[in-house]
């Protein structure tokens, strides 16, 4: 049994809280009892109005991921950080130079955790894409798992941006976290299912691979916001999570995701993605995860 954690003697921060995620975890952060730095990138400062009874508890920031300054304001005094990373808004969209902006911005990020001397704890928000993505997944024995990484080259040989932009920017942070004496640990989500889902979406590209594979798996914000509290405050958390909480493993399950990015869709998959079968054995496992959310208190 983990020794009992006190939020409302803790300060964090949320970076980025003008994304789905951050601005879900500023809530329930606060609904906690945790006292909250929202660091924002963007614009967005009104979307935390009023979400805190007490103003004292919620503290608004701007700050930039490649303005280290920024970065170290919006961490002082606070005992742990929450990172995602929001892509800016004059680069939406994932190619093959976001890699060198998440890095930047990762590197940033650690670097400033090291110089601040309350932080005890980083939550670092990846994906399951720096996981998934080997040439060897197909004939693998064991499930995938957090222990598993997507190979660079791999995804740089099928344009699979995403994937090698959030493994790279991951194993910046953790290079960075060993040698700075950070207390990291990462949460490799799967595909948020949040209200903004679209076929736009970069985690998407391969899906049909992923499907075939075993290891297409998805989260709901909920679940996503209860994992992270739960690594940040357990002391027994370590290294990598993977988080999911449903896999696409049935031709109605990607019927039922097809009809919701694009309706036009709605009517069928192409037969290259069932092959027939009603059911995928899934390949890719989130046991350490559940294993440490059976206590977790929401």
């Amino acid at each position: 049994m983990a020794p009992s954690f006190e939020p409302s003697t803790q300060t964090v921060c949320v970076m980025d809280a003008s994304g789905q995620l951050g601005f879900s975890l500023v809530q329930t952060l606060l609904q906690r009892g945790y006292t909250v730095h929202a660091s924002l990138q963007n614009p967005g400062e009104e979307l935390l109005n009023g979400i805190s009874a007490d103003p004292n508890k919620l503290k608004i920031f701007r700050s930039d991921p490649f303005d280290y300054h920024s970065i170290i304001e919006a961490l002082r005094g606070c005992s742990g950080l929450f990172y995602s990373f929001e892509p800016p808004l004059d680069q939406p969209d994932y190619d093959e130079h976001m890699a060198d902006v998440e890095v930047r911005a990762a590197h940033n990020v650690l670097e400033a955790c090291a110089q601040a001397e309350t932080i005890d704890k980083v939550v670092f928000t990846s994906s399951a894409t720096a996981v998934i993505w080997r040439e060897d997944r197909k004939t693998m024995d064991l499930d995938l798992d957090e222990r598993h990484w997507s190979d660079v080259n791999f995804c740089r040989k099928f344009k699979l941006w995403h994937g090698m932009s959030k493994t790279l920017a991951e194993k910046t942070a953790w290079a960075l976290a060993m040698d700075r004496g950070v207390n990291m640990v990462s949460i490799n989500k799967g595909l948020l299912m949040g209200h903004d889902l679209s076929i736009k979406n970069p985690y998407l590209r391969g899906a049909a691979e992923m499907y075939e594979d075993g290891v297409f798996v998805t989260v709901d914000l909920g679940f996503l916001v209860d994992a992270h509290i739960c690594v940040y405050e357990d002391v027994s958390s370590y290294g990598r999570y993977l988080c999911f909480n449903h896999i696409i493993n049935t031709h109605d399950d990607a019927v039922q995701l097809a009809r919701q990015l694009t309706p036009t869709a709605s009517s069928s998959l192409p037969q290259s993605v069932d092959h027939g079968k009603s059911f995928i054995e899934q390949r890719i496992s989130n046991k350490k995860l559940n294993k440490l959310m059976v206590d977790f208190q929401t």
